[in-house]
């Protein structure tokens, strides 16, 4: 028995099963609380990624360099300079569409050599075109450009090369606890490669299944694997091992993902989960615009678990900080107009104080202008729709049917508890009846709430279908980009115009 596997118990304690823990939305106790407290330090995330961005900006350095001293076009320092933050820029952006700084479990510089080669030329092609365009003068002639686009491309493979063997013997090494997720022969193969492949760089601590009565698991020629059989010994497991890696093992083919539950549990502790095929005849899980990737042979996916944090993840949040900033100035006369006028018609308390949960189930208090005067905290907290209900006033009424009430909600933006463009937020009580009657629903967390969404400009507002919120709401984060952002705040303001037209 090994140090990392003598931690856990073989048996799984009381509680809930697997298909029950999804039943509901779990909210953290001091027990859970306390053990997040102790949980070890996570290995710092994205060192490789800086490492080979590191190596690309050198790369771009030393081309540039190269293209100077052949060619007489582009001499002076600044304008050096300035051609290799743009080469960088352009080049890094390319890396990032095409995968190049992903986690990947399988690291190849010669797979990786024909998107290398291909961003070079793409890069160094546009920057020639760009300088010719500007001045005739700085037109790059053929042998300085290719001299160029080599010395870069060169100096990739062999940085690359460099970092990943680098990679590679600290894994061996010290391979990382992981808890492999699944059930059935195939998966106890699995398991068996990666106990018998220590230069794979994982190393199973523990089996979660599904199954009620799983069968007694012992390793091939490994320690025996302890089973685990519910959200309990799931979380003492990547407690007790310090887990930062799970597999999900797929059989047959089989989609399924474990209960939702579970899975807010890994990103709660921020695992890495992958999606593996462990069966023979699966070969169908290569991402879209990715390299492929795979662990000893079986196809493998790196699964996001929450809103990935890419650099336009960071430029979301500025965009959301620049745009409610300036709209609360712009509008700070309609805010004292709504204002007067709620004061006015229904009394103090102008402003609308609620708990909504937002990302990764964190509540926040979220501020809307008063349109009703609920009876209690009880209606409050759990009357779904409040349409058509006649002790709404006038001024009440209208500001919900042209949506001035959420104006507020830009201080709940600017704040960082919402996003301009997300899924709508929800009470605590909804949430938990959603997550228990609709499958996919608690995902929509991954991502910031936001105060319009891909749900609401296709007309999933008020009393509408659930299912399908929660559908346009992963879909959402799934397709996520800066432009998708733009045109549905494009189609809401959109809207808006419509309706106040109509």
């Amino acid at each position: 028995m090994t140090p990392h596997s003598s931690a856990l118990s073989a048996t799984a304690p009381s509680g809930r099963e697997f298909q029950d823990v999804g039943a509901g939305v779990r909210t953290p106790g001091v027990q859970e609380r306390r053990v997040r407290a102790v949980m070890p330090r996570a290995p710092r995330r994205g060192r490789s990624a800086r490492s080979l961005w590191v190596g690309d900006v050198g790369a771009v350095v030393l081309a540039t360099a190269l293209m100077a001293r052949t060619s007489a076009v582009v001499t002076q320092f600044g304008e050096l300079l300035a051609l290799v933050v743009l080469l960088a820029l352009a080049q890094t952006g390319l890396h990032l569409r095409k995968g190049l700084y992903q986690d990947r479990l399988s690291r190849s510089v010669l797979a990786e050599t024909p998107a290398l080669a291909s961003c070079t030329l793409l890069v160094w092609g546009a920057a020639a075109a760009l300088l010719a365009a500007w001045d005739h003068g700085y037109a790059l002639s053929f042998s300085a450009l290719g001299l160029a686009v080599a010395m870069q491309v060169l100096t990739l493979i062999v940085l690359r090369a460099v970092c990943h063997q680098v990679w590679r013997v600290r894994r061996s090494r010290r391979p990382h606890p992981a808890i492999i997720v699944g059930q059935g022969p195939d998966v106890h193969r699995l398991v068996h490669v990666l106990q018998q492949q220590p230069q794979l760089g994982l190393h199973p601590v523990g089996l979660a299944t599904t199954s009620r009565f799983p069968p007694p698991f012992s390793g091939d020629r490994g320690p025996a694997l302890p089973v685990l059989t519910d959200r309990d010994a799931v979380l003492r497991a990547l407690i007790q091992n310090g887990v930062r890696h799970v597999v999900l093992a797929r059989s047959g083919g089989s989609p399924t993902l474990p209960a939702p539950d579970l899975m807010r549990l890994f990103a709660t502790h921020g695992q890495q989960v992958w999606i593996v095929d462990s069966g023979e005849e699966n070969h169908q899980v290569v991402p879209p615009r990715s390299l492929p990737d795979h662990l000893y042979g079986y196809p493998a996916q790196l699964l996001r678990t929450r809103a990935a944090r890419r650099p336009s993840m960071y430029v979301k949040r500025a965009v959301d900080v620049v745009m409610s900033g300036a709209a609360l100035v712009l509008l700070a006369p309609v805010l004292v107009v709504c204002a007067l006028a709620v004061r006015c018609s229904d009394g103090s308390g102008v402003l609308f104080r609620q708990v909504r949960i937002g990302q990764d189930e964190r509540p926040f208090m979220l501020l809307k202008f008063r349109t009703l005067r609920p009876a209690d905290d009880v209606e409050s907290e759990t009357r779904w729709n409040v349409a058509g209900d006649a002790r709404m006033s006038r001024v009440g009424g209208f500001l919900r049917r042209s949506s001035l009430d959420e104006l507020p909600q830009l201080w709940n933006v600017l704040r960082g508890d919402m996003s301009l463009v997300g899924p709508r937020p929800e009470r605590p009580y909804f949430v938990a009846k959603f997550a228990k009657e609709h499958p996919g629903y608690a995902a929509r967390h991954r991502m910031p709430a936001g105060i319009t969404g891909l749900a609401q400009v296709n007309g999933l507002r008020g009393d509408t279908s659930i299912a399908d919120r929660a559908r346009f709401d992963n879909r959402y984060i799934t397709t996520w980009t800066l432009w998708q952002d733009i045109t549905v705040m494009l189609r809401t303001a959109v809207s808006l115009l419509r309706l106040g037209g109509g």
